[in-house]
């Protein structure tokens, strides 16, 4: 059952919906199902069906590509406000996840099943715009995964992102070379020999799970190369 509270909620996240015609709003909240999923969970493996769209409330969601020698490459992440764009394709195309998704942390959401988001397009021009949003958006980032993969250094890679969290305000992070060495698209030996390499030049300071950031403006023009 979709509460009020959940209603206005969501609403905040995902505005379309208040632009709805009434009659569809009623029957989507009438649909929709609350769902918590706990951290670590799996959520789809590769080659299956697809069997519901969750739009995220709160939590976030790891969409990646496994190699057969249990390599890891990070596609996306989905956080509140957002829908997997895989599960939305997946669905309209009636074929099968072709990635893997886990939740990162604790996720909450509303749940939609593969039939209402295939009736909702042809009968709702708002959800049909949401969902062309949102193939538009994470196309884009996945093109852009791809380039950073095929075409960049992977101390680059890294440093990018120790210079986003930088511009939020961080002085650390709390990954392991795992972690990053699926977000980077790399092995996490290659990681970990990198890491060294930054923390020799006095860029960061790498323990177990931390990453803190020492050389701000080293680590900034890193980023930008």
């Amino acid at each position: 059952m979709v509460t009020a509270a959940l209603r206005a909620e969501f609403e905040k996240l995902f505005p379309f919906i208040k632009q709805s015609s009434a009659e569809f709003v009623k029957l989507f909240y009438a649909e929709a199902q609350y769902v918590q999923i706990p951290a670590g969970q799996s959520i789809y493996y590769e080659g299956q069906q697809c069997s519901h769209l969750v739009m995220v409330l709160e939590g976030v969601g790891r969409v990646y590509k496994l190699s057969s020698s249990g390599r890891e490459v990070t596609l996306y992440r989905v956080y509140g406000g957002e829908s997997c764009v895989l599960t939305a394709s997946c669905i309209m195309n009636q074929g099968t996840f072709p990635a893997m998704a886990a939740t990162e942390s604790a996720v909450r959401g509303l749940m939609i099943s593969p039939q209402n988001v295939l009736d909702w397009f042809c009968l709702e021009p708002h959800w049909q715009s949401f969902i062309f949003g949102l193939l538009s958006y994470r196309l884009a980032n996945i093109i852009s995964v791809v380039e950073e993969v095929a075409f960049k250094r992977i101390d680059v890679r890294l440093a990018e992102q120790f210079a986003r969290e930088l511009e939020k305000g961080e002085v650390m992070m709390q990954k392991t070379h795992a972690d990053l060495a699926a977000d980077v698209g790399s092995s996490r030996e290659v990681v970990s020999r990198i890491l060294r390499d930054l923390t020799q030049r006095g860029m960061i300071s790498s323990t177990r799970g931390n990453i803190e950031f020492i050389d701000k403006k080293a680590i900034v023009t890193l980023s930008l190369q």
